[in-house]
Order: C-alpha cells, then sequence, then structure tokens
C-alpha cells in the first residue's frame, strides 16, 4: 500500500511539470506546498516559455483589451505587441504569447502591419475619426472666412478669390479649402438665377384601354431642294390602334397650326369637354408642345396634357416609331420635295396607306383602322379558326399554342 502511494505521488509530480512545461497556467485549488511545486516548474522549462508567458502575463493586467469586435487603443496595441516581443525573445512561441495576452496570431499581424513605416495604428475604418495631418487649423479658417467676407471678395466665388489673392502674392487655401470652409459655416449657395440641382420627373404613365384614350403627337422634318430650308410633318396618333388620327404639312412649327390640327381631329372623332374620360395628348417638351396657344385650345376641347421628361426621347415612343415607318418606306421619295404640295400628296398617300393597309406588328397584325373600329376582334378569332383547324389536320407541325 505504501509502494502504491509513493508511486501515485510521483505520477502527479509528473503531471504536474508536464502541465508547467506546455505554458498552460495551474488550476486553482486548495493552497499546497510550494516547493515541490516550484521545482517541478523549473524542470519544465524549455522551448515552450512556461516562465516567459508567465512573466508577460503578470503585465497583461494593466492592458485595457477591447475584446472581439470592439476596439483596442493603439497605446494599448503597442504595449501588447512590445509584451509579445518580450515574450518571444525568452523562449515562448507566438500562439502561446497571444494566448496569454487573449488576442488570435492573426490580429498580432494586422496590428504590426497597422504600425509599419509611418502607420500610427489608428482605426482605418470608413467614417472614423482621423487624424489629418494637413488639417486646416482653426486660426486658418477664421482666416479664410475673414478674407471671404472683406467687401471686395463678398460677392466673388472662391475660384475668383484664389487668383485674386495670388495677385497680390497671397495664399491662404486652394479653392476647395475654401469652398469646405464657406460650406460649413452656411456660406456656400447659388447666386443670381443659378437653381439647385431639381428632383428627376416621374416617368410618366398613361393607360390606352380603348380607342382615343392617349394620343400622342410630334414634329419631323421633310426635306425641300433649298438647302437649310425645310418642311414640317405634324402627326398625331392614337396610341391603342395605332391610326393617324391627323396631320399636316406646314413651312413653320407653329403652336396655332397644331391647335387647329388637334381640334379638328377631335371634331374628326367626337371628343368634347362632356366626355366622362378626357383624352389625354402626349407630346415631348418642343415650343410648339408647350405653348401657350395650344393649352388654351386643349382647354376648351377638354383634354388633358402629357409631357415626357426633359432629353428623355424614349418617352414618346410611338410617334417616333411612326416617323421611322414614314421615313424607312421603299416609295420614300429618293430627292427632296421641290413644292408643299408635292409633299402632302405623298403624306396623304401614305397615311391611307398605313391606316387601312398596313398590318401592324404591335396589335396582332391588323391595320389601324380595323383596331380603331371595332373590326379586329372578329378578324383575330377568325384567324384562330383557321389556325387551330391547321394545327388539328398537322399537330406534330406545332410546338406551341397557335397565333391570334
Amino acid at each position: 500500500m505504501a509502494s502504491g502511494r509513493h508511486r501515485c505521488q510521483r505520477r502527479a509530480s509528473a503531471d504536474e511539470g508536464r502541465a508547467e512545461g506546455s505554458g498552460e497556467a495551474p488550476r486553482p485549488g486548495p493552497a499546497r506546498d510550494q516547493g515541490p511545486q516550484e521545482g517541478a516548474a523549473a524542470q519544465g522549462e524549455g522551448p515552450g516559455g512556461g516562465s516567459s508567458t508567465a512573466g508577460a502575463a503578470k503585465k497583461v493586467g494593466g492592458l485595457l483589451l477591447g475584446g472581439r469586435g470592439r476596439l483596442t487603443s493603439a497605446a494599448h496595441r503597442q504595449k501588447a505587441i512590445a509584451l509579445i516581443g518580450e515574450a518571444k525573445a525568452s523562449g515562448a512561441t507566438l500562439s502561446a504569447a497571444c494566448g496569454e495576452i487573449g488576442i488570435s496570431l492573426r490580429t498580432l499581424k494586422r496590428w504590426r502591419k497597422a504600425f509599419l513605416g509611418d502607420g500610427d495604428g489608428e482605426d482605418r475604418r470608413r467614417g472614423s475619426p482621423r487624424h489629418v495631418a494637413h488639417r486646416l487649423s482653426e486660426e486658418e479658417r477664421q482666416r479664410i472666412l475673414l478674407t471671404c467676407n472683406q467687401p471686395e471678395y463678398a460677392s466673388l466665388p472662391p475660384g475668383q478669390i484664389v487668383p485674386a489673392l495670388a495677385d497680390q502674392d497671397l495664399f491662404i487655401g486652394s479653392e476647395s479649402s475654401l469652398y469646405r470652409v464657406l460650406h460649413a459655416h452656411g456660406q456656400a449657395h447659388r447666386r443670381g438665377r443659378a437653381r439647385p440641382p431639381q428632383e428627376p420627373r416621374p416617368v410618366p404613365r398613361l393607360r390606352a384601354d380603348r380607342p382615343n384614350a392617349v394620343w400622342s403627337w410630334d414634329i419631323t422634318y421633310l426635306p425641300t431642294t433649298v438647302r437649310g430650308v425645310w418642311l414640317y410633318l405634324y402627326l398625331v396618333i392614337d396610341v391603342w390602334s395605332r391610326k393617324v388620327v391627323a396631320w399636316d404639312v406646314a413651312e413653320r412649327e407653329d403652336a396655332q397650326i397644331a391647335a387647329d390640327l388637334v381640334g379638328r381631329a377631335c371634331l374628326r372623332e367626337r371628343i368634347s369637354r362632356g366626355c366622362r374620360q378626357p383624352l389625354v395628348l402626349h407630346a415631348d417638351n418642343g415650343n410648339a408642345m408647350r405653348a401657350a396657344t395650344l393649352e388654351a385650345r386643349l382647354e376648351e376641347l377638354g383634354v388633358l396634357r402629357s409631357f415626357s421628361r426633359p432629353r428623355v426621347s424614349n418617352d414618346n415612343p410611338y410617334s417616333e416609331s411612326l416617323f421611322r415607318t414614314v421615313k424607312y418606306r421603299p416609295d420614300y421619295p429618293k430627292r427632296p420635295f421641290t413644292s408643299k404640295a408635292e409633299a402632302c400628296e405623298w403624306v396623304a398617300s401614305f397615311v391611307d396607306w398605313y391606316n387601312h393597309q398596313h398590318r401592324h406588328s404591335g396589335i396582332k397584325f391588323v391595320t389601324p383602322d380595323q383596331r380603331h373600329s371595332g373590326d379586329a376582334a372578329e378578324l383575330c378569332r377568325r384567324r384562330a379558326d383557321v389556325y387551330e383547324k391547321a394545327r388539328q389536320k398537322h399537330p406534330r407541325r406545332w410546338s406551341r399554342s397557335t397565333r391570334c
């Protein structure tokens, strides 16, 4: 029994020696005789640096490390790096020293990198306060304010103040510095007729679900035989049916011509102020479209106005597409028009073909006149019957549903 107790004691002493040699702190427990423990610790010292990390651990108490996700000040990071360096020089491993401090090896590398060269180790996160060495002092900022508010400079922008001061052998700051200081004190404002940037206009959204719900109109040039002289083609199209409801050729762009054209179209389509659902006339921002003459006529007719956004041609696509069809027709004259009468004759033939013969791809390949008059639904039904009979005759030739 006695020999068994001696073997257990020797095994416990060896375990304590290994624990000390591995750099692990002794576990808390009841007070025992310190003599054998000190001897075991002395025997356990080696490459792991148990005594070295223990020395570093005693100095950690004065550090205030933020912990994971918290900022540690530059001074405490420098002190931690120095302590880890001392422990490494005494024979401790970096992992053991970092473990005593309470950081990882990756954190140590990041801290060391922050202090390389001229680095001050400050917080580099976006939006964090930083020390800028070339920042203007308070005296310099006050000097800029006093100079810019002098009577001879009070009405000048910084772009004029800087060269004016340079002509007097003075330099108090760059143009951007002057703007920054004036803006911080509420003295940078637009002057004269200059306006601040405006909010973008909303995208015009109109619903055309029946004839005479939305019209679109525009003006395009027609070339003549005289250089620099043009004819002006006015076209009004119904967005739902794509029918050209009104057109005219004139020698000038004029709001009165546009007002008369829209008035005749409304009379032909029986549109007046008493209509339960008012017509919307969409256009771009040209002079004739914005003119008060046209506005007054539309007010009399009970027609609402709609405009494209400035410098956005896509907001009036139906008129633009119609003009493309006009000028790329195979029978479009290859030579300029010699007179207004010749232009009117060709446009009249084009409008007749477009409204009554042209099967428009945007309205299921019916003519604009058929859709505008309401005949398109019956025509599409008959077509669907023809396609269905053909599909039943040869079903393997049809990989999807039939067309209109």
